[in-house]
């Protein structure tokens, strides 16, 4: 498993596609948290950064997918999955390798952020005037919310050869996974268990955590997400065999 992870991030590092998703995180959220008007900190006057963690689910939903989209669409486009299965590895590390090489660049998309909670830390008045323990939450929640995203993007890759497919499919379901439940649960259709739906959603669990409460819950409501999306996509690859 560790061979793979560590293929998969020199892949992920020797191409554009970390840079440039990196890059594009970093712009985006940027421009929101400290150039466009109404969204900015400085406009708002509150030290806190509620624009970044509302804004990165959206921008993940983009750039995660097209980080996964390539790594199990390319590996059967081009028959080397077939080589990768005759190693070693059960299939499940293949995907544990895959899915931990995702998720540590969603990682280092997040870490130059931290910049922003110094900066907002130092401009606040009193200085250090920023809830730190619902800050902390807010990114424990984003780290969560990416892992999720990746198993989604992973599973969506290995349906099919095709990596734009994997990507429009893997945006869908991510965006669907994060904020279709609670849309639907707004709609009044299931009287007392509108809840129940809601409670589903990624975003119900997400604005949870950020409050800055690690509830157990919350916790084993995105593990079992992953694990979900995880088993699904081994199922697919193990229909093969079949």
């Amino acid at each position: 498993m560790f061979s793979i992870y560590l293929k998969e991030i020199r892949s992920f590092l020797s191409s554009l596609i970390a840079y440039v998703v990196i890059v594009t995180f970093l712009l985006i959220i940027g421009l929101f948290t400290w150039v466009f008007a109404n969204s900015n900190v400085l406009d708002q006057g509150y030290a806190n950064l509620d624009t970044l963690f509302y804004m990165a689910p959206w921008v993940f939903v983009f750039l995660i997918s097209a980080i996964t989209m390539r790594s199990f669409s390319e590996e059967k486009r081009t028959g080397t999955f077939e080589l990768l299965a005759t190693k070693p590895l059960s299939e499940f590390q293949i995907i544990l390798g895959k899915f931990l090489a995702a998720v540590t660049l969603v990682a280092f998309a997040l870490i130059p952020t931290f910049l922003y909670y110094y900066s907002i830390h130092q401009l606040g008045l009193p200085q250090g005037n920023i809830d730190s323990g619902a800050t902390m939450g807010s990114y424990i929640g984003l780290l969560f919310l990416g892992a999720c995203y990746a198993s989604v993007g992973l599973f969506a890759s290995a349906i099919t050869p095709n990596q734009i497919v994997a990507f429009i499919l893997g945006m869908f379901l991510c965006f669907f996974a994060f904020t279709g439940f609670g849309q639907i649960s707004n709609l009044g259709l299931f009287g007392s268990g509108d809840y129940l739906v809601q409670w589903l959603g990624i975003q119900f669990h997400y604005e949870s955590i950020s409050r800055g409460v690690l509830d157990t819950r919350d916790v084993v409501y995105f593990l079992s997400f992953i694990s979900v999306f995880l088993s699904l996509t081994y199922l697919v690859l193990d229909s093969r065999k079949w």
